[in-house]
């Protein structure tokens, strides 16, 4: 690879993606953004990007545009897109035509899980990668810690930290931080290519993470349960039906089976003990 990649990266104005771009300009990359319009671009240049693409994930001839002198690609999908599976291999499929080198995925966990269609959705995806010429890392981080950092005010509120699942569920989760570490080490190292790798900090249960909370806070937190309906009134999130019933569905196989997950391949990737739940905890708390 030339000594200052261009990457570019898919989903950089949102909550998680725009957490790769640090990284990536950390390691000497030149990051480019794939926004739908110029008021995303201004947001895309505020989060450190120095290039700015117009684009759409189903336009085929602006993902060519996009692609135009690019070495490496990150690509997390848009969440519970209905196409999400169709834009992602558009994706591929446009990396391969660009002649970039490398293409790094942000997928999810358990992806074979047939029963989660959410899930399942990242194994097109991931195909497309296996059989392409790219160098591809694929990454399958666990349930994100920020999901706890977006409902903190709710929490320190209420005094409850509540899920639409048992409070003794245990969830593999990470900071999506060392998500993004791992895939600015995948795009701009030879070491991570052609793994697929399995992210997580660890497993935790409700009443474990509240007791954190509480003891960050000074004051107690419970770990609360709500039903899923209940739960969708309280959090707002911006989903319509379709996309709710992935949701639960992904919320109902935690009820029954938790989300299983260990600290192995992250530590092994960062060289280093990942971010640990109570010092992420304490961040939010500060």
């Amino acid at each position: 690879m030339s000594e200052s990649p261009i990457v570019l990266v898919i989903g950089a104005t949102g909550k998680f993606a725009r957490l790769v771009v640090p990284e990536l300009r950390r390691r000497g990359a030149v990051v480019r953004a794939l926004v739908r319009d110029q008021s995303r671009a201004e947001v895309a240049r505020a989060a450190g990007v120095e290039q700015v693409a117009i684009g759409d994930l189903r336009d085929p001839a602006s993902l060519d545009r996009a692609l135009s002198g690019v070495t490496g690609v990150f690509h997390i999908g848009p969440v519970f897109a209905a196409d999400e599976a169709e834009m992602g291999v558009a994706l591929v499929k446009a990396a391969e035509r660009a002649g970039v080198e490398k293409f790094v995925f942000s997928s999810v966990n358990q992806p074979t899980n047939m029963e989660l269609k959410h899930h399942a959705s990242k194994v097109p995806v991931e195909s497309a990668l296996y059989n392409s010429r790219l160098r591809y890392t694929i990454l399958q981080p666990a349930n994100f810690m920020q999901n706890i950092g977006l409902a903190w005010s709710a929490i320190v509120s209420n005094r409850a930290f509540a899920e639409p699942f048992p409070a003794d569920a245990r969830i593999a989760r990470v900071d999506y931080r060392d998500v993004a570490e791992a895939a600015a080490i995948a795009l701009t190292e030879s070491r991570l290519d052609f793994a697929t790798l399995h992210l997580s900090a660890g497993m935790f249960d409700r009443r474990e993470i509240a007791a954190m909370i509480s003891a960050e806070l000074g004051v107690p937190i419970e770990a609360g349960e709500l039903g899923f309906d209940e739960w969708v009134a309280v959090a707002r999130p911006p989903y319509g039906e379709e996309q709710l019933q992935l949701l639960a569905t992904v919320y109902d196989h935690y009820a029954r089976y938790g989300l299983g997950g260990n600290s192995i391949a992250l530590s092994a990737v960062l060289q280093r003990e990942p971010r640990s739940m109570r010092a992420y905890i304490r961040e939010c708390a500060a």
